[in-house]
C-alpha cells in the first residue's frame, strides 16, 4: 500500500507540474566565466565610444542592448536567472564605469531661466492693472451713468 501511495504521490506531483517549481543551483562558475565574455566585447566596444568624455548612452544603446542579450543568455543557460543579484551586481558594476555621468541633470545658463521666468513674472504683476483697468472703465461709460 505504501508503494501505491508513493506512486500515485509522484504521478500527481509530475502531472500538476509541480517538479517544474524546484529549484536549480545556481554554476556561478560558468555565469561568471561566460558573462566575462560578454564583458570583454563590451569593454572594447567602450573604449572607443569616447565615454570620458560625457554621457555616451545614445551612440552605445546598441552594444549595450547586446551585453543585455548576452548577459541574460547566460544567466538562463547557468540557471543563475532567478539570482537576480548576479545579473544586478554585473549591470551595477557596469553602470559604475561607464554610465557615471549619464545621472548627472545641470541646470540651464542663467539667461535662459530669465527668459523662462520673466514673462510670467511680468504677467503676475500687470494682471491686477489689467483687470483694474478694465472694470473701472465699465463703471464710467455712460450708459452706466444714465441709470
Amino acid at each position: 500500500m505504501r508503494m501505491f501511495t508513493s506512486c500515485i504521490l509522484t504521478f500527481v506531483f509530475f502531472w500538476t507540474g509541480l517538479s517544474q517549481n524546484v529549484i536549480h543551483p545556481c554554476n556561478k562558475h560558468m555565469f561568471d566565466s561566460n558573462v566575462h565574455i560578454c564583458q570583454s566585447t563590451f569593454n572594447k566596444s567602450m573604449e572607443t565610444s569616447g565615454y570620458h568624455q560625457g554621457c555616451a548612452w545614445p551612440a552605445v544603446k546598441r552594444i549595450y542592448y547586446d551585453l543585455k542579450l548576452c548577459v541574460d543568455h547566460w544567466a538562463s543557460v547557468s540557471l543563475c536567472r532567478s539570482r537576480g543579484s548576479l545579473v544586478d551586481d554585473f549591470f551595477q558594476e557596469i553602470h559604475q564605469k561607464y554610465f557615471v555621468s549619464c545621472g548627472r541633470v545641470q541646470d540651464p545658463p542663467v539667461w535662459t531661466l530669465v527668459f523662462l521666468i520673466a514673462p510670467l513674472f511680468t504677467v503676475t504683476l500687470l494682471m491686477p492693472l489689467l483687470c483694474a483697468k478694465l472694470v473701472t472703465r465699465n463703471i464710467d461709460t455712460p450708459n452706466n451713468l444714465n441709470h
